[in-house]
């Protein structure tokens, strides 16, 4: 029985230990003289949940290129030599995704045939059918092409070799 009473005393105690909140538009203050001095209306028997907010990471000022940042530890110093790996790793790469990328936009601009593709199958007798797959096929054209652009785009951005 006493661990009950204790229990519910516990429990009871911060709903008793709560300050009178003060609300000013949409900030909230406990300090009364700071509240009065703002003109703020004084909240009873409302119960307010504070939730404290994440810091957000600064820049760092003076960065060189040099330097590899992951998040808001200490900055760790990439060896020259190390980097170049990376980079040429990275441009090896993206060369074999854009020639991916141009093989795929040249056959997708063979089946487009200019705009008029070979009918296939029930398309002689459903022409919307046809009309679809036209639609769809400059739609992939269209991706194609954006596709090589941006991987050329990503070759330019890295260091020469």
């Amino acid at each position: 029985m006493f661990l009950r009473c204790l229990a519910l005393l516990l429990f009871a105690l911060p709903a008793w230990s709560q300050d009178q909140v003060y609300r000013c538009g949409n900030e909230y203050l406990n300090d009364a003289r700071q509240a009065q001095a703002r003109g703020c209306q004084l909240l009873e028997g409302i119960l307010v949940t504070t939730i404290p907010g994440t810091q957000v990471a600064k820049p760092q000022r003076n960065a060189s290129p040099t330097v590899a940042s992951v998040g808001p530890g200490p900055a760790v110093k990439t060896d020259p030599a190390q980097q170049r790996l990376r980079d040429q790793d990275a441009r090896v790469i993206l060369q074999a995704e854009l020639q991916k990328a141009e093989a795929r936009l040249a056959q997708q601009q063979k089946e487009f045939n200019g705009g008029e593709p070979d009918k296939q199958g029930i398309e002689g007798r459903n022409h919307q059918r046809y009309l679809d797959r036209v639609s769809d096929m400059r739609e992939a054209l269209v991706r194609h092409q954006s596709d090589v652009a941006s991987l050329k785009r990503e070759l330019a951005r890295l260091p020469a070799p």
